[in-house]
């Protein structure tokens, strides 16, 4: 199965500037390993045939004609190849010569798309040599004795699946303000090619490069570009041989510069993300005006995903790199804070209510509320911090928890909800040694009743701690940890949490306080709402109960973010989590998430307001409206 993925490749051939004997069998090696590597396309850099540094001799009768005779060799080599080859060469059509891209698949000529912009300035001559394809006049073209598709206006569509549509621009084309893959994206190209000859002089590298990513992310596609090697390079222009295969604002892969040799780059690109946030984003709908492509059919070879040229993030929400991640530490923190003060602004409170249990999430909503006083102006006092000890609390989290709220300056208030819990118990008829979902909840609804309750009393508001991992599972006590006045931590996936707790115990916190943070740190997740063990450790441990977050985290993601199926997001999990968890494993908490994701919706269609942090938010106000009572059995069937 392909799971939606197309495996493009992008070559860097080794070239020799006018011999194109040489270069055609350049071209004809690159085509042979690429189809062995399973890539359904390849593209070459611009006029790769004849090479781009032919400059006046591209007026040469005997060029022109070695160059189309050239690309019938190539044409020939490709007949008992599937894969889509886009290669580079001058076409003259009707008085004009073009700089062209020639598509070709199993020793045909699918079509020939001419260069739009045409450069005449600083290094470039182009305009001495070539016509643009805004000039063309004609429809088609005579090359290699066939009369085939030839102009701007041509986008290639699959014939079995016409999400898989492609269009060309060549070099120049993806530096003007309105590029012409722009176009042909919104007529329904979801790759895009370039072929290139960009030399190399300071700083153009990382503009080229950010071009290519942020055209790829604007289109809401896959942007595979490749350009001359150091071999053309020749009188006073260097190359370097630049190959990017880039996903949606993402580099899937990239060639490395200034190498002597043949390069070959491949990526597995991700078509059904592609289409399902050209789904989502309803900019993305509106009717583009001009240009009507023609779409030239073909029929793509069938990719069976076995080695994947593509990684897989385990863990999604979290940058890989450390600089990353601390910048997306920094500015979570900026957005809980600043959200935060706005509604303490705007309600003219003066005190917060927060409950500290001693585990990572309120630890996380205490470090943004003190934060968020700093701001405001307002005496860290005026957070009253409550730790509620019950029969499930540990001696190692109350201590953590006292000294959390003395070491941030926070006002500690201890109440042992141990009694009231008991009266409660016997005023509905339950027995205490019955040690069900009831003995739980009452905890939970005990806790958030003092917390609203002291809110009342104090004028203040109560902060929510709960993150987005839990509101996912349903993993809250309705009208209990469920509710607040603001929730601080709603967009944040509990992998994230501890990373931002890190990150403000190395950032932000004094030496005393970043000691504790790191105990925190170190303490199993667990509600503590059972009993603790003989040892008097705790006994709840909620991975043991619902799974390892890391996992829910990831199918979260990817079924909320890139609404992929389940079946995929199996195979994806068992790429980015292989020699962690085995496969029935993965698929034992996929089911779990599945049924919990579904029966839980309920409690996310009343959850209280909180910062959108990320690209997913379960809130019923904005990013996700799930009906409460849809059924799980489609996706779950999927798993199986």
């Amino acid at each position: 199965m392909s799971y939606g993925f197309v495996r493009a490749a992008a070559a860097v051939p080794s070239l020799k500037v006018g011999d194109l004997s040489y270069n055609a069998d350049a071209i004809k090696k690159l085509i042979k390993q690429a189809a062995e590597k399973g890539a359904q396309f390849i593209i070459f850099p611009e006029l790769c045939i004849t090479s781009y540094t032919c400059a006046d001799l591209f007026q040469q009768q005997i060029l022109l004609k070695g160059a189309e005779t050239h690309l019938q060799d190539i044409m020939e080599a490709t007949q008992s190849c599937d894969t889509v080859v886009i290669a580079g060469l001058p076409v003259y059509s009707a008085g004009q010569l073009y700089n062209c891209a020639v598509v070709l698949q199993s020793g045909n000529i699918l079509g020939v798309v001419p260069k739009t912009y045409i450069p005449g300035y600083g290094e470039f001559y182009e305009q001495r040599w070539f016509a643009s394809g805004l000039d063309n006049k004609d429809d088609s073209v005579n090359i290699c004795g066939k009369n085939v598709p030839f102009g701007v206006d041509l986008v290639f569509q699959d014939e079995k699946d016409d999400r898989i549509c492609f269009g060309i621009e060549i070099c120049e084309d993806l530096w003007v303000p309105i590029p012409p893959s722009s176009r042909q994206a919104l007529s329904g190209a979801v790759l895009l090619f370039n072929l290139s000859a960009s030399n190399e002089i300071i700083g153009k590298y990382e503009y080229r490069r950010e071009l290519v990513r942020q055209q790829s992310a604007k289109c809401f596609a896959g942007y595979i570009y490749t350009s001359s090697g150091i071999n053309e390079s020749t009188t006073d222009i260097v190359f370097g041989g630049h190959a990017i295969i880039s996903e949606y604002g993402n580099i899937l892969e990239e060639s490395e510069r200034f190498r002597n040799d043949d390069q070959l780059i491949i990526g597995d690109i991700d078509i059904e993300r592609l289409i399902s946030d050209r789904i989502k984003n309803t900019s993305f709908m509106e009717p583009e005006k001009g240009t009507a492509f023609r779409k030239i059919k073909f029929r793509i070879k069938e990719l069976v995903v076995s080695d994947f040229y593509r990684n897989v993030d385990a863990h999604p929400f979290v940058p890989s790199n450390p600089d990353s991640r601390d910048k997306r530490c920094s500015e979570i923190f900026a957005i809980q804070t600043s959200g935060l003060g706005k509604r303490f602004n705007h309600t003219h409170s003066k005190y917060a209510v927060i409950g500290i249990s001693g585990g990572l999430d309120s630890t996380l909503a205490l470090l943004v509320t003190a934060k968020a006083f700093d701001r405001l102006g307002l005496p860290r006092e005026n957070i009253i911090a409550v730790t509620m000890p019950g029969f499930g609390t540990t001696d190692e989290t109350y201590k953590n928890a006292v000294t959390l709220i003395k070491t941030t300056g926070a006002s500690l208030r201890e109440i042992n909800i141990k009694d009231a819990c008991m009266q409660h118990f016997k005023d509905i008829g339950h027995d205490p040694r019955i040690h069900d979902v009831t003995y739980e909840n009452v905890q939970a609804r005990e806790r958030t009743q003092i917390l609203m309750d002291l809110a009342n009393k104090m004028g203040g508001l109560v902060i929510g701690t709960g993150d987005l991992s839990e509101l996912a599972m349903g993993w809250c006590t309705y009208n209990g940890d469920h509710m607040s006045m603001y929730a601080v931590n709603c967009s944040v996936p509990k992998t994230l949490v501890k990373y931002l707790v890190q990150w403000a115990a190395d950032n932000m916190v004094d030496e005393e306080t970043k000691k504790v943070l790191y105990k925190i740190l170190n303490t199993p997740i667990s509600p503590e709402l059972l009993p603790p063990d003989s040892n008097g450790d705790i006994n709840q441990k909620t991975e043991d109960i619902i799974g390892p977050y890391e996992l829910h985290d990831f199918f979260l993601y990817n079924a909320v973010r890139n609404c992929y199926e389940p079946g995929k997001i199996l195979f994806l999990a068992m790429k980015a989590f292989e020699g962690n968890y085995d496969k029935a494993e993965i698929k034992k908490w996929l089911n779990v998430f599945y049924k919990r994701f579904f029966s839980q919706q309920f409690k996310r269609s009343c959850i209280p307001d909180g910062p959108k942090v990320g690209s997913v938010s379960l809130s019923p106000r904005g990013d996700w409206r799930m009906p409460s009572d849809a059924e799980a059995a489609l996706w779950l069937e999927d798993i199986e």
